[in-house]
């Protein structure tokens, strides 16, 4: 797997998260997404993405709180504010929120993905240190991975499950957590897949690599 630029996106209108995931992605993009602030926040707080695109206007909390909750933590990966908003008083706020750029709706997919790239070229977020377990290491935002020193090639499915594993490093991880790790939309998920996804990672990180908790989930071993 190449080293793609990892996104989070936020945005609550299904119709829209669904057009801008498909045109990022078209873009070259790894993205995931989510509706919910709630969601958004702890997802960023569990994973490493080199980019946030956050919509304000969020039904349980507000962009500009998610956003200020992440900067108290220390996370420090670009954010940018995408909103109907467009009144110069909101636009300060949300930069004094901490956010690095901001966008009002409607934008092209293309004005976004030009926007994202040089909001990361800013923050060198590409720096960030490795996760490792074992003999295994893995750089979420390069995008790579190594066993024992060498290179191992993943798909994107595979590298988004091992980089949700590895930084959740001794927990069991159930087989629905991944299901919506996986799958944003419930009309695409397929249970199956995970079982397949997980046979493929042990051939090639090593058969011990993933252990099945039974009637629990997995556990990075």
């Amino acid at each position: 797997m190449e080293g793609a630029i990892r996104i989070l996106l936020v945005e609550d209108n299904a119709e829209l998260s669904r057009r801008l995931s498909e045109g990022l992605r078209k873009a070259g993009f790894a993205v995931d997404v989510v509706r919910d602030g709630a969601r958004a926040y702890e997802l960023a707080r569990a994973e490493s993405f080199d980019a946030v695109v956050l919509d304000l206007g969020l039904p349980d909390m507000q962009g500009q709180d998610v956003l200020a909750r992440w900067r108290d933590d220390g996370l420090q990966m670009p954010v940018l504010i995408l909103t109907a908003r467009g009144s110069w008083a909101e636009k300060v706020e949300g930069l004094n929120a901490g956010a690095d750029d901001y966008i009002a709706k409607p934008t092209h997919v293309q004005e976004i993905a030009a926007r994202v790239k040089a909001a990361i070229r800013r923050a060198g977020v590409r720096s960030l240190p490795p996760l490792v377990h074992r003999d295994i290491e893995i750089s979420p935002a390069a995008g790579t991975v190594t066993r024992s020193g060498k290179p191992v090639e993943l798909t994107a499915q595979e590298f988004r499950i091992l980089d949700y594993f590895m930084h959740r490093q001794g927990r069991v991880i159930s087989h629905a957590d991944l299901i919506a790790h996986l799958y944003s939309d419930e009309k695409e998920r397929e249970p199956n897949t995970i079982e397949v996804y997980v046979a493929r990672l042990r051939r090639k990180l090593g058969r011990g690599a993933i252990k099945t908790v039974r009637g629990l989930g997995y556990r990075l071993d």
